[in-house]
């Protein structure tokens, strides 16, 4: 398992705070990102930042409320969650640690470094489980052999768990403290050690690019469609669906889904749409994008839509491949699932 890095910082302060980690002086660090926060005490990255020069300080506690406040705050951010998990899961507290992975992958499904420490939870819960079942029946075989499999798994090396190295999917993690029996999980990143032995020096992410303009998305139809079938007329549902996403306009954005769209993780229908009331509702400003969108008709009623996503708010930015499936509902084009990466 492993926690997140925070997001390279513009601002003076974050950017020498980042080096000074980065060289292992992390009191004269945090004195950098606590006089940064003096003046900005909601910002995203110091405080993600805070969070982990206490966990390489060593204080746990400390570093789980400021990960804590920031998930209350910034729900949409996956690697709180994360973070939250390893500090967790070092104090052999899985449940806590499940539970936060869990918010973290049902934030962003295609966030591996997540799916990865859970797989890492569960294996110490069934060590665990395992364990039980052998002191009340010291001649069960296969429970023998099961534990002893875990305990190969995470022997070899004692691999930390992944600590989540940012505050938006594109930064890269810097290392954290380790979680006893878990293996480290880097996305979109090798894995960085977070024990003493050969330790790989946390990844800054380059400066943020400047804002380009909105571009018009690619329509590009198939080229052979059903009888009937119009590709504009899915285009355009999937940009007012875009528009009213941009313009916190919750009832309209809800209103571009099917009766029968299938939840991301299986949840009810009503709690993924209050989840996504309050992530839409939250950021004072929101801006997405949609490019190069191809339309493939699988028939007269039924349409795929992939397409580049670029989604920005003030406080988050991410981009992501995407896929729509789109029905025909009387005149309406609506989405009946939706999924992010490939």
């Amino acid at each position: 398992m492993g926690l997140a890095a925070p997001v390279p910082a513009q601002n003076d302060e974050l950017q020498e705070a980042q080096q000074l980690l980065k060289q292992g002086q992390t009191d004269r660090a945090l004195e950098r990102v606590e006089q940064y926060l003096k003046t900005r005490p909601k910002d995203a990255r110091g405080r993600f930042l805070r969070g982990i020069l206490l966990t390489e300080q060593n204080k746990p506690n400390e570093a789980i409320r400021v990960f804590t406040e920031l998930t209350q705050d910034y729900p949409e951010l996956p690697e709180p969650y994360n973070n939250l998990a390893v500090l967790y899961a070092s104090q052999g507290q899985y449940d806590k640690a499940r539970s936060a992975l869990e918010m973290a992958i049902r934030t962003h499904p295609s966030y591996a470094t997540a799916h990865e420490n859970l797989g890492d939870i569960y294996a110490k819960m069934a060590s665990q489980a395992y364990d039980k079942a052998l002191q009340l029946d010291k001649g069960n075989q296969a429970a023998q052999t099961k534990l002893n499999l875990i305990k190969d798994l995470f022997s070899s090396g004692q691999r930390p768990p992944k600590v989540a190295a940012r505050t938006e999917p594109s930064v890269k993690p810097v290392p954290a403290a380790p979680v006893a029996g878990s293996k480290p999980a880097t996305p979109a990143a090798p894995p960085v050690a977070a024990t003493p032995a050969a330790p790989k020096p946390p990844v800054v992410a380059a400066k943020e690019p400047a804002k380009e303009p909105a571009k018009e998305p690619a329509r590009e139809p198939v080229k052979i469609a059903p009888s009937g079938s119009n590709p504009e007329a899915v285009l355009k549902a999937v940009e007012s669906w875009a528009a009213a996403w941009a313009g916190n306009d919750v009832d309209g954005y809800l209103a571009r889904y099917a009766p029968g769209f299938k939840t991301p993780d299986g949840e009810p229908r009503k709690a993924w749409e209050n989840e996504r009331k309050l992530r839409i509702a939250k950021p004072r400003k929101i801006e997405v994008r949609v490019e190069a969108a191809k339309v493939t008709f699988n028939d007269a009623n039924r349409a795929t839509v992939t397409f580049r996503q670029h989604y920005r708010s003030n406080s988050f930015k991410a981009s992501a491949n995407k896929t729509l499936i789109m029905v025909k509902s009387g005149n309406q084009w609506l989405i009946q699932e939706e999924l992010v990466g490939g």
